[in-house]
């Protein structure tokens, strides 16, 4: 990188350390705050969560900032040091930014459980390849994945009324031999009520639709909660940069972290989907009814006209989808209030004319077989292929454009992640109708149980397993295989101590172990190719056999059947078997809060990106840490124009690294970052290569005052940033040693453990950087950058 110029003339690298300045007035006396050149270093932890008394090494910490959700931390000796002279400190002033109650807090954390599959399917938004030029296909994918959203909105809906209509009230209360082994549906049987009230076809369905309407409604709790107290958060207000720097990576535009418009708009349309297909589940029934010879000829025109209302509803609902995409450009404080009220409210008033309609006295109406169930779920699982396919061929122009080798899957990454959510999503829809089924039936057959498409669904399940399988054991032996490679490697870097063939063998296991992150994409290939493949396969066969898969290959080979047998027994055991394990993990997370920081780990990943596909996703968290961070930088150097490195792990050096970018240029040129175990490359850059791709983080680079990034080869996460040209050897270190020594030292007189992801602030080469960053900057505004080839400033 070229040099850039002191004040005095004096020329030297980019991250050249400098000798502090001192800061007394002429009088002896400390200067101004503004004047000091105070130093500050902002450490940012990773997933999981610490205390700021181990951030900052320091039992007495005082909270300077923040609230109980996220706050800075200080030293108690360090709450006024911009105020006071230096005391003789030789180091930063450190601070803690501790956000990890943003993602495991109290008990009802546990709740976002059921929302994993929504979660998944917003990650493959932010997936899509790199692309220029292409503002409508790039629209085009977005607006696929919001479709494919609320599929999954659907199905989850359906499932409960699969639950709640069909297998409960339905198929049991309608079977005598079902409604005595459960008392409690005794009042809606006709035989055990002698025809109550409740007891007729169309009440119990309606009555029953509280349920998945109390289902829906809790999603829209959830979402509505967390949107006012993280969507509400409003990032610092400031100017739009022109938009060819902008194009680089779209988190530094003003409204990138405010999404809080098109949020409450998926949230309204989203609620009136669940609503209406709960009112389409209580009505199409007693709509048939009526329009066979002979039915009520009051009451099929209505039906009519009701259907026509929910099918205008439903095309309003998929305008909504379709209507708006984000606004990152500039904040974006709008609110479709009108929109947002009045679609969940008319869908919520079809569906209590649904219940009237469906609960008008019909005395010929009897309970018989299942209700059209193979039809909704086949539907929804066929219109979830389509969109599938459409978004993995508009992934696939998209990459043409602008092809990245370090992308994964080479751009498929976000249709292969919106295909496992959709499996996700039947699994989950599948195993609880499945169990429910179980216990209501016991033993006898008295019910016919749920659809026959999720018993083949539940078919498949054991056949995408065995493929897993295998993959994991092929990765097993290049795995053992890579270790026994890197045996002479460790040796070489450990030259003058004796050789420990065992201490070998495990530092290099480890390095292997830690290298199967960078075959994930080859994983989630082989994962989402089979669940695809045996998916269709599962619809197809339902749909023309309409029988489960051991009956429908009844008369063929003995090894077909056996085949079939072992599969759909096989599926049902591990769909109770993860129901359970799902309920019981659910539980133990909602009282135990070590369980509950587990989950939470899961969403520092998941959740680090904004719901912009899905509104029941659960909430971004970096829609209230970025702004904190913005918020703390910008201040902090405005009131004191001193120091200021961004000292970031692991998933903390993501959020460091968003801040940046939405800082003011003046301001984001007086940071420093140092990120250690950074994933931002590694798993950022490759799976989100339009936010986090090499164009992006080389303007990071550019933009900001100074950059050093260190990882370990034995690191499972963090890695090299990989900038290209004369970037990369500025940025990253040379790997740093794990473990610090390979025997027993003076310096480490017991044997030193390989930290892999963690306590990077052990290794000295920590320490060395930072005092390099912090005497790179100054205290006063720097000065002009040089120009490179292209005419742009560089760093």
């Amino acid at each position: 990188m070229p040099a850039r110029t002191d004040a005095d003339g004096a020329s030297r690298g980019k991250c050249e350390a400098v000798e502090p300045v001192t800061t007394m007035g002429a009088d002896g006396s400390a200067a101004r705050p503004e004047e000091s050149g105070t130093a500050l270093e902002l450490l940012v932890h990773g997933v999981g969560g610490t205390t700021p008394e181990k951030m900052l090494d320091d039992p007495r910490t005082v909270r300077i900032t923040g609230d109980e959700v996220a706050a800075v931390f200080r030293r108690a000796d360090d709450v006024d040091a911009e105020k006071r002279p230096r005391d003789g400190r030789t180091g930063p002033v450190p601070e803690a930014y501790v956000w990890c109650n943003l993602t495991s807090g109290n008990g009802t954390r546990a709740l976002w459980l059921l929302l994993l599959p929504f979660m998944v399917v917003n990650l493959a938004h932010w997936m899509r390849p790199t692309a220029r030029d292409r503002t409508r296909t790039v629209r085009f994918y977005g607006l696929l994945v919001r479709l494919a959203s609320l599929t999954l909105t659907v199905l989850l809906v359906a499932a409960a009324c699969e639950v709640a209509l069909d297998l409960a009230a339905w198929q049991c209360a309608g079977t005598r031999a079902c409604a005595e082994s459960h008392s409690w549906l005794g009042f809606l049987s006709p035989d055990l009520s002698d025809g109550g009230w409740w007891s007729r076809p169309g009440r119990r369905l309606a009555l029953a639709a509280v349920v998945p309407a109390a289902l829906t409604g809790l999603l829209w709790y959830l979402s509505h909660r967390t949107w006012s107290a993280y969507e509400s958060q409003q990032p610092m207000a400031r100017h739009s940069e022109p938009e060819e720097d902008n194009d680089r990576t779209a988190l530094g535009r003003p409204g990138f972290w405010y999404g809080r418009r098109l949020v409450a708009r998926l949230r309204a349309a989203h609620t009136a989907a669940g609503l209406l297909t709960i009112a389409a589940a209580v009505s199409s029934t007693a709509a048939r009814f009526d329009r066979e010879p002979g039915g009520p000829a009051l009451l099929d025109p209505l039906g009519r006209l009701l259907e026509a209302g929910l099918v205008a509803a439903g095309v309003a609902v998929v305008w909504v989808v379709c209507r708006r995409g984000r606004s990152e450009k500039y904040l974006d404080r709008q609110l479709d209030e009108h929109l947002v009220r009045r679609l969940p409210l008319a869908a919520l008033v079809l569906l209590a004319l649904a219940a009237v309609y469906a609960g008008w006295e019909r005395p010929e109406w009897q309970s018989h077989g299942r209700l059209s169930g193979d039809a909704t779920f086949g539907g929804i699982a066929f219109v979830q292929g389509l969109l599938v396919v459409a978004l993995a061929v508009v992934a696939h122009l998209l990459y043409r454009t602008h092809p990245d080798p370090r992308a994964a899957m080479r751009g498929l990454a976000g249709p292969a992640v919106a295909t496992l959510a959709c499996a996700l999503g039947g699994v989950m829809s599948g195993g609880v109708s499945q169990r429910v089924a179980d216990w209501l039936d016991g033993t006898g057959a008295t019910i016919l149980g749920p659809p026959v498409l999720l018993t083949w669904q539940a078919s498949v399940i054991p056949l995408v397993l065995l493929v897993l399988l295998a993959h994991c054991a092929w990765l097993g032996r290049r795995t053992w295989r890579s270790g026994r490679a890197q045996r002479g490697a460790v040796e070489s870097e450990y030259p003058a101590e004796p050789k420990d063939a065992a201490r070998t063998r495990r530092i290099a296991r480890t390095r292997a172990m830690a290298a199967l992150t960078d075959r994930g994409p080859r994983l989630l290939g082989v994962t989402s190719a089979s669940t695809l493949t045996l998916g269709a396969g599962a619809l197809v066969g339902a749909l023309t056999s309409h029988k489960t898969p051991a009956r429908a290959t009844e008369g063929a080979y003995a090894f077909v059947q056996g085949a079939a047998d072992t599969a759909q027994a096989l599926g049902s055991w591990l769909i109770g078997l993860g129901f359970i394990l799902f309920v019981t993990w659910g539980r133990r997370a909602y009282k135990d809060p070590s369980a509950r920081r587990t989950i939470g780990i899961l969403w520092d990943v998941g959740t680090f990106w904004p719901r912009a596909a899905h509104p029941f996703a659960p909430p971004c968290y970096a829609e209230r840490a970025v702004p904190d961070l913005t918020w703390r930088i910008a201040t902090w150097i405005r009131a004191t124009r001193g120091r200021l490195v961004i000292s970031g792990h692991s998933q903390g050096s993501v959020l460091a690294a968003a801040a940046a970018w939405q800082l003011e240029p003046s301001v984001r040129g007086r940071v420093a970052l140092l990120t250690y175990g950074s994933p931002l490359e590694r798993l950022y850059g490759r799976w989100f290569p339009a936010h986090f791709g090499p164009a992006a983080l080389t303007a990071l680079h550019h933009d900001v005052d100074c950059w050093r990034n260190l990882y370990r080869l034995t690191d499972p996460i963090g890695g090299p940033v990989r900038l290209p040209g004369d970037c990369g050897p500025e940025v990253d270190r040379e790997p740093l040693k794990d473990p610090l020594a390979y025997g027993r030292t003076d310096l480490h007189p017991l044997p030193s453990a390989i930290l892999g992801h963690s306590d990077y602030q052990a290794d000295p080469v920590f320490a060395e950087e930072r005092a390099r960053l912090l005497g790179r900057l100054q205290p006063d505004v720097p000065g002009p950058r040089s120009q490179d080839d292209s005419g742009r400033s560089s760093a």
